[in-house]
């Protein structure tokens, strides 16, 4: 297929990998000189601007750091009115069901579909054709866009329409990062005992209380390192959950409690996020 992708960072650059060595045609447009010189040396097209990458697109794939973004590009932006009827919009970027719903909503005159298809992995799963992805769109929607998605995703868990997707990747985000705080709660508690924390860490992996979150951080080696390491990710993330809890008129309960103690562990700049008012 001929494919567009905007947003060759982090998490979209081996997406592009995997999906030219698929055997997709993929023109690629990003800000960065490096990461054009990268996608080109994958063999991907570089392009200058929306107009370029939408250009002859069976598929347009959305793929940069924030929600903000996404709107500015396909919401407030014109990316639908350069496509063709029939064309595809995937959103990998994680963030609020409300951006999706209004992609589509622009995109329906012009028989524009949308499936929002946000990850639970990083690069390395990517590149290993193996990152989940939670699915948003009509069953005839996710079938057209299966052969672009199985180049990177397995599973790819279909979720409901639009919206969907997003709505389950905050969930996962939201018990990922309680789970972080949780951890660190459990590492208080073991250091009152007098316990070494690594060996808790490695300890509790190998049983029943085990997650993703705890094989990081014994892998780590201390929860404070996990912490500071996925903070970035985590701090945006939990910000996004917020907002979109706030917008929807819901409460995260009691995972508020551990989301605050891992604020305590981020860097100063991750925890602003974090922390930041929703309704704000």
């Amino acid at each position: 297929m001929k494919l567009g992708f905007i947003g060759a960072g982090r998490i979209g650059r081996p997406m592009i990998g995997r999906l030219v060595g698929a055997g997709h045609q993929v023109q690629v447009l990003d800000r960065s000189e490096a990461a054009r010189e990268a996608v080109a040396a994958l063999g991907a097209t570089p392009v200058e601007d929306v107009a370029a990458v939408a250009r002859g697109a069976q598929a347009v794939l959305l793929c940069p750091y924030s929600d903000t973004q996404v709107r500015e590009i396909a919401v407030d932006g014109d990316l639908v009115d350069h496509l063709e009827p029939g064309t595809l919009i995937v959103v990998h970027t994680t963030g609020s069901p409300l951006t999706a719903t209004a992609i589509a909503e622009r995109g329906r005159a012009k028989d524009v579909e949308v499936v929002d298809a946000p990850i639970s992995g990083g690069p390395h799963d990517i590149e290993a054709g193996a990152v989940t992805l939670y699915t948003g769109a009509t069953e005839a929607g996710l079938e057209r866009a299966r052969p672009v998605l199985s180049a990177y995703g397995e599973p790819i868990v279909h979720l409901g329409t639009t919206g969907a997707g997003q709505q389950v990747k905050l969930l996962n985000n939201a018990v990922f990062a309680a789970n972080i705080g949780i951890i660190a709660e459990a590492v208080r508690l073991a250091g009152e005992l007098g316990l070494d924390e690594a060996a808790v860490l490695r300890g509790i992996t190998n049983g029943s209380g085990t997650s993703r979150a705890l094989a990081g951080a014994a892998h780590a080696g201390s929860i404070a390192t996990f912490g500071k390491a996925v903070g970035e990710f985590v701090g945006k993330d939990v910000a996004v959950v917020k907002q979109v809890a706030a917008q929807l008129g819901v409460d995260l309960g009691e995972m508020n409690g551990p989301h605050q103690v891992l604020a305590d562990l981020l860097l100063p700049e991750h925890r602003a996020l974090l922390l930041a008012d929703a309704s704000a």
